[in-house]
Order: structure tokens, then sequence, then C-alpha cells
């Protein structure tokens, strides 16, 4: 699992750089979001926009990464592909995570 972080002023950006998050790699990919995530300050937003499928072991993983953030910081997602945004949509996760159509917008919203 490639996971690429890089940061925009005060706004982290991790981008999944493979076109899958399924149970082959959902333990992997919490496993790096965990060690990603716990020393970053500032916004992060998670770009799916290489990732074209997610079964329910990458929901899964995707919302473990979203509770095991620091405290105080939220999960943002970005670029969801159509496939992938149906999933969320489909289980209501929408309305749990805040879903950015690119990341101008994202940076954008603020």
């Amino acid at each position: 699992m490639k996971l690429n972080v890089t940061q925009d002023g005060a706004v982290n950006i991790i981008q999944v750089d493979e076109t899958r998050i399924d149970a082959a790699v959902a333990i992997d990919f919490k496993d790096q979001m965990r060690i990603l995530t716990a020393d970053l300050a500032g916004r992060v937003l998670l770009d799916l926009a290489k990732v074209d499928f997610i079964d329910s072991s990458g929901l899964g993983a995707v919302v473990a990464a979203m509770k095991q953030m620091p405290d105080g910081q939220k999960l943002e997602l970005v670029d969801l592909t159509e496939a992938v945004d149906k999933v969320f949509r489909m289980t209501r996760m929408d309305t749990i995570f805040r879903i950015h159509s690119d990341l101008a917008q994202a940076q954008a919203a603020g």
C-alpha cells in the first residue's frame, strides 16, 4: 500500500497511490495511516483520486483511520471516483465524512 504525504501550508494531503482499498490491503492501510497522521498538525485530506475500488474492509479501514486521528483533527476525503463515491453514499458514510470534489475545492473550503 503506497501512501504519499505532501503539505500545502497547514493542509496535509495523503494521496493513496493504489487503485484498490480492499481486504488484501486494509490492515496495512490502517497501520500506515496511524503512523502518518500521528504527528500531523493542521487539516488532513485523504486524496482517493486513484482509487477505483473499495470494499467493506477498505471502507472499514478508512473509518478506522478517521477514528484514530489525533484529538481535534478530522479526516476529510477528496476526489472520490464515481465507484468509490457510490459506496460512501450507499453506506451513508457521506454523512460522517466531509467529502470534497477535488483538492482545489477542499483547500478553498478551509
